[in-house]
Formats: structure tokens, C-alpha cells, sequence
């Protein structure tokens, strides 16, 4: 009777942890989606999608830290508002030009290879199967960059990788918060004078409509309020590979939901490097060695 009790509960977590991490995913595509919704069809400006996101994503993050801690106040810290910042910002001015899945695939590639790179030089070393994955990888990003009739603009594919590489280290910056929620809240809080001082240049190129206004706010509030909060109750009930490797998910969602909603074009290459690059990845996470959990 009990054993048959305690099966039934650990079933009902697993699927609380599947269902959790679901939505997660969902939403971390949906980032790339409505952010290239609004930009392609200059519903919004990049510099007005982002600071609408910031700021209806820290109002989100502060409000479920008053409903879960009604004592506790956000905390965080001006390196992880920073990084933060300059990974919405270059996130937006990147979709610009990029269809959904590519820029998904490049920021990606780049928060992966940032953490790998940050436990490398922590004293981190891959068996010879994560070396070849890593190679993998980085060769069909390379592939993804190379000229071509269906190679992503080079500045905005630039300009993601930056994006990437920013996420990853705001990762790395809150692996050792106490209170993801309240560390969170406390980042996007101390992001919005980032965000307000780097937007006076642009102030005479602002410009949105109610689509634009809905998508920045929906990615704000859904994909990165909510998003964060419901990832963060995933990661209890997941181990850190299985927290890593779910994540190989986000561009395929990313990509299939491009075509799908906003008609975007299948190619063999995009097709070819995310095999590589998501493949690679896979091989680096599933070779016995110690890895860095790492968070999108």
C-alpha cells in the first residue's frame, strides 16, 4: 500500500517536472518569435521592444516575488543587470535581419559555448567524444556563417553571438544565487537605467504600433517573467544534465514555429548546421566529465 503511495507521488512529480519544463521551453522560443514578429514587419524598433520587455518583465518578476515572499525584497547585482541588458538589447537589433530558427541556433551556440568555455578554465576537461562534439558544434556554426545564398546578414549574426555570449555569462553570474526569483527580479530591476541611458541616442527613432507594443510586452510578461519563474521550479526536480540537455529543444521549437507562423523558409543548411551544432552539443553533455549546468 505505501509502496504503491510512493510510486504514485513520484509519477505525479515527474510529471509536474515534464509539464514545468514544457512550458519553459515553449517559452524561451517564443522569445525569438514574437521579437521577430514585431521586428520584421517594423511593428516596433529594437531599442523600444526592448526596454517595453525589460520593464514589463521586472514588473512581472517583482510581483510574483510579493506573491511567494511577502517579506523578502528582490535582490541582484549591476554585473547580472548588465549582462542582462546587453543580451536583450543585441537580442533585438540581431532579429532585425535573422529569421527565427538561425538566431535561435546562433544564441544558442554561443550561451553553450560560453559556459563550456568558463568550466574549461575552471579546471573542466572533456573526454575525447565532448572534444569531437565540441568541434561538431563550432563547425556548424562556422558552416552557418559561411558566404552563401542562404548565410545569415554577418553583422546581425555577429551581433547575436554577442547576445549569447552576454546570456551565458548572467548565467554564470547567478549560479550561486540563494533566490533565483528574487535575484532575477533584482537583475531585470537594475537593468531598466541601463536601458533608459542607452536608449537616449534613439529617442528620435522610436516608433511602435499596437502589435509592436503587445509582442514586447508578451515577451516580457509570458516569455521571460513567467518563463523564468516556471524554469527556475523546473530545475528543482531536474539533474543538471538533464536541465542542460532539454534545452537542445529551444531552436528546433524556434524554427518550426518561424516556418509554421510567420511562413519563414526552410533551408538543407540551416537544417544541415543545426544537426552539427545541436548534435556537437549533445556529444559535449553526454560525455562522462563534469559539466557546467548551464540555463537559457
Amino acid at each position: 500500500m505505501r509502496q504503491n503511495a510512493s510510486i504514485r507521488l513520484s509519477m505525479n512529480r515527474s510529471q509536474r517536472a515534464f509539464a514545468l519544463t514544457t512550458i519553459a521551453m515553449v517559452a524561451f522560443a517564443a522569445n525569438s518569435v514574437l521579437c521577430r514578429l514585431a521586428l520584421r514587419s517594423n511593428a516596433i524598433d529594437p531599442v523600444s521592444f526592448t526596454s517595453i520587455r525589460l520593464m514589463s518583465g521586472a514588473l512581472m518578476l517583482w510581483m510574483l516575488l510579493r506573491v511567494k515572499h511577502s517579506t523578502k525584497n528582490s535582490s541582484g547585482t549591476w554585473k547580472g543587470a548588465l549582462t542582462l541588458f546587453v543580451y536583450a538589447f543585441a537580442f533585438s537589433y540581431a532579429y532585425v535581419h535573422l529569421d527565427t530558427g538561425t538566431g535561435a541556433l546562433l544564441l544558442f551556440g554561443a550561451v553553450q559555448m560560453t559556459m563550456l568555455t568558463y568550466g574549461f578554465f575552471k579546471g573542466e576537461r572533456m573526454t575525447r567524444l565532448g572534444t569531437a562534439g565540441l568541434l561538431m558544434a563550432l563547425g556548424g556554426l562556422v558552416a552557418l556563417l559561411l558566404p552563401g545564398a542562404s548565410a545569415p546578414p554577418l553583422t546581425s549574426a555577429a551581433i547575436m553571438l554577442i547576445s549569447g555570449v552576454a546570456w551565458g555569462a548572467y548565467s554564470i553570474l547567478g549560479k550561486g544565487a540563494h533566490d533565483p526569483l528574487a535575484t532575477t527580479a533584482g537583475n531585470f530591476l537594475l537593468s531598466i537605467p541601463f536601458m533608459a541611458f542607452s536608449s537616449l541616442p534613439f529617442i528620435s527613432t522610436f516608433s511602435a504600433n499596437a502589435i509592436g507594443i503587445f509582442c514586447a510586452i508578451a515577451s516580457g510578461v509570458l516569455a521571460s517573467g513567467l518563463g523564468y519563474a516556471i524554469w527556475y521550479a523546473a530545475l528543482r526536480k531536474l539533474s543538471s544534465f538533464r536541465a542542460a540537455t532539454v534545452q537542445l529543444s529551444v531552436p528546433v521549437l524556434a524554427s518550426i514555429t518561424g516556418i509554421l507562423v510567420l511562413g519563414e523558409s526552410f533551408s538543407i543548411r540551416l537544417a544541415l548546421t543545426s544537426f552539427a551544432v545541436l548534435g556537437g552539443i549533445a556529444l559535449v553533455l553526454g560525455a562522462k566529465q563534469k559539466t557546467t549546468p548551464v540555463e537559457l
